[in-house]
């Protein structure tokens, strides 16, 4: 399952282990999806129409995926705190961010209520806000676009719903589209 390939440069393994968390817990944590018929599918279209023209146009050398497919275990190491920080391990958000994609709870319903599937990036060497740029110019059809500032990775999702909602977040980590009301106008331009 590990080498199977999502697109022209990412596989499964790739998508699943990323995470400074998972590689803190690796022993602990099994890192695959469990619905594999609709997980895969959605991995496999955020590639395609998503990071595959961006890993085009940067490179795969610059691409730096920091934050792909979120599993059950995985979700649950997240949420807990470093024993040697008392920090949270990570931000997760199952029910809106859909990096965990297709992913079921015990009884059977969708961690995320929106379709699709999730990644955090960085271009290296490349300011985050130039990305946004690219993607908009270029006009890729992503459902949500996050921007946590110019030197931080963004995450960017593809979905059924193509929304092509953009976010930024205040020092108190709430979203706004404060200061970025060019980006959601072109955005909604988009068709």
């Amino acid at each position: 399952m590990e080498s199977v390939k999502l697109g022209k440069y990412l596989t499964l393994d790739v998508f699943c282990t990323c995470t400074q968390t998972y590689h803190r817990y690796r022993d602990l944590i099994a890192p695959f999806p469990e619905n594999l018929a609709e997980t895969i599918p959605a991995l496999q279209d955020l590639n395609r129409f998503i990071l595959d023209p961006i890993i085009d146009n940067f490179g795969l050398e610059k691409f730096n995926l920091t934050y792909g497919f979120c599993s059950k275990d995985l979700r649950k190491y997240l949420e807990q705190k470093n024993p040697l920080t008392g920090e949270k391990n990570g931000r997760v958000a199952p029910a809106l961010d859909q990096h965990m994609a297709y992913e079921r709870n015990k009884n059977g319903k969708y961690f995320c209520k929106r379709p699709g599937a999730a990644c955090d990036f960085l271009i290296l060497g490349e300011t985050s806000d130039l990305l946004v740029e690219w993607i908009l110019d270029r006009q890729l059809p992503f459902d949500s676009l996050y921007f946590y500032g110019s030197d931080r990775p963004i995450h960017i999702s593809y979905g059924s719903q193509h929304k092509r909602s953009i976010w930024t977040f205040t020092e108190g980590k709430q979203p706004t589209q404060k200061g970025i009301k060019d980006w959601v106008d072109r955005a909604k331009l988009i068709q």
